[in-house]
């Protein structure tokens, strides 16, 4: 048995206002409502909001399930620890291997949205800025990150909750405005099927709308990695990941819904993430100066994500360095700000280089479609594996707890939801609105495998040499009681 170090993360740092904040700014509620969402839009039309409802009702039952694991097992390792108790720890080490990679990816791919989105605005305004010269921003973003990353957890969280109110209150005002300024085009008839794009007539194109919708939700998971950092963990994580996902869910159909009225519903097939048919576009045509905060709002969406997700990787890393499964490197802390402070420079180092090696071999903007290509694709898979670890849990270990339509019939709603979003995230053609993927996004496929293939050669090793390290994995640090000796550097001693 392996022994967790003192010191160790902050205990009792943060509570339910930080880690709600921690999944909000995590599912990067102004650029998914100015980018993501939109995508929906070309087969759904105004029938959109339609189709963000049905994907809101489709994600609760995956966060449903995330909350039900969370509060049973608080713990760093969140959904690398939910598999390995509710299905087998090899699932486990294979979760946690594949959401540490993604999660390290979600920084770079948003510094670079932060680069080309901060870098053509200016050059909109201004010709003379070089529209291509993005790169001066995403370095300063990350040195933000890296040095809230490095203050600990108070001071990342309370940094994450600044910009997540500020970018939701400015799409809550804007849609406000947009709907009295609709005023007799208001209709609930964008809430059924009759405006759908040309093609996709009807609930076709809706739940192919709903599809691409989504994957506007991932991320309101991210509270649960800062369970062993948080005042009343099994209470608070189960509020969190709720919350997250059904505020932020209503946040996206009120703001489609404002939007669809306000632009026209039967024309807003041609809706997308810029030019004139979009967010800022109508916010500069029709609402003089506003659109600078739509744009600061994207903005900050960008750094929060990257952020919340920094501290995703970092703690997740941190879990599996405790047990020996990654580097003990991973493991050590700052002996003030309690933080990870070897993950947070590996983080850092890490994800400049995927940005600028990434970005300047192709383009910020193909760069950050590759990436996103292969983090959806791993995280929808994670998301269906914790469905399935919900229900192994409560069957295999709480019977006693076991209730069916939360613990059965949600996980299977869930993974029913996701499976599509899989194979339109991965670009299988299996349904026809699905497009697919070109070359270099296609190659998402490959990286991803190549990642879990040498994750499988690893598990391989350590199941034997060293198979204690991999039942580990469903260690729950938290339950323990008993306490152990110190380490002078701070990782686990065997």
């Amino acid at each position: 048995m392996s022994e967790e170090a003192v010191p160790g993360l902050r205990r009792e740092a943060i509570g339910l206002r930080e880690v709600l904040f921690q999944s909000i700014t995590a599912m990067a509620p102004a650029a998914a409502v100015a980018a993501s969402v939109p995508s929906g839009a070309a087969f759904a039309g105004g029938s959109l909001p339609l189709s963000v409802l049905i994907a809101l009702v489709a994600c609760l039952f995956t966060a449903s399930c995330v909350a039900e694991l969370a509060r049973e097992m608080p713990a760093a390792g969140s959904v690398a620890t939910y598999t390995a108790q509710g299905l087998h720890p090899s699932v486990g080490f294979l979760v946690g291997w594949g959401y540490v990679f993604v999660e390290a990816l979600v920084p770079p791919l948003l510094l670079l949205q932060l680069g080309f989105t901060t870098a053509g605005t200016l050059h909109q305004e201004w010709s003379s800025y070089p529209g291509d010269l993005w790169w001066p921003w995403s370095l300063a973003g990350a040195a933000v990150i890296a040095a809230a990353g490095y203050l600990g957890v108070r001071a990342s969280a309370r940094f994450g909750t600044v910009l997540g109110v500020f970018e939701v209150l400015v799409f809550l005002v804007f849609a406000v405005w947009l709907i009295a300024k609709a005023g007799g085009d208001n209709t609930l008839s964008v809430f059924g099927t009759s405006h759908t794009a040309k093609g996709y007539e009807g609930i076709s194109g809706v739940f192919a709308g709903s599809v691409y919708t989504v994957l506007a939700f991932a991320g309101f998971e991210a509270a649960a990695p800062l369970a062993e950092e948080t005042k009343d963990p099994r209470r608070t994580m189960h509020r969190a990941v709720l919350g997250a996902a059904l505020a932020i869910g209503l946040v996206y159909v009120l703001t489609t819904y404002a939007m669809s009225v306000y632009f026209g519903p039967d024309r807003f097939a041609g809706f997308g993430a810029s030019g004139a048919a979009s967010w800022e576009g109508v916010a500069r045509a029709s609402f003089g100066l506003f659109w600078v905060l739509v744009f600061l709002a994207v903005v900050n969406s960008t750094i929060a994500n990257a952020n919340a997700c920094a501290t995703v990787s970092t703690r997740t890393a941190f879990a599996l360095a405790r047990i020996r499964v990654f580097p003990a490197l991973f493991a050590r802390v700052h002996p003030r700000h309690r933080s990870p402070v070897a993950g947070v420079a590996v983080q850092c180092a890490a994800g400049v280089a995927v940005m600028l090696g990434l970005g300047l071999a192709y383009d910020p903007v193909t760069a950050f479609l590759l990436l996103a290509t292969v983090i959806v694709t791993v995280v929808i898979g994670v998301y269906i594996m914790v469905n399935l670890a919900c229900a192994g849990y409560f069957l295999r270990r709480r019977r006693d707890l076991l209730k069916p339509v939360r613990h059965l019939v949600f996980p299977v709603l869930g993974i029913i939801a996701f499976v599509p979003a899989l194979l339109t995230a991965a670009g299988l053609p299996v349904f026809d609105f699905v497009t697919e993927l070109t070359p270099p996004v296609s190659y998402a496929g490959p990286v991803v495998g190549l990642w879990m293939s040498a994750g499988v050669v690893i598990l391989i090793f350590l199941l034997r040499r060293h198979p204690g390290r991999i039942a580990e994995t469903a260690r729950v640090h938290l339950d323990e009681t008993s306490t152990t000796a110190p380490s002078q550097s701070g990782v686990v001693q065997s």
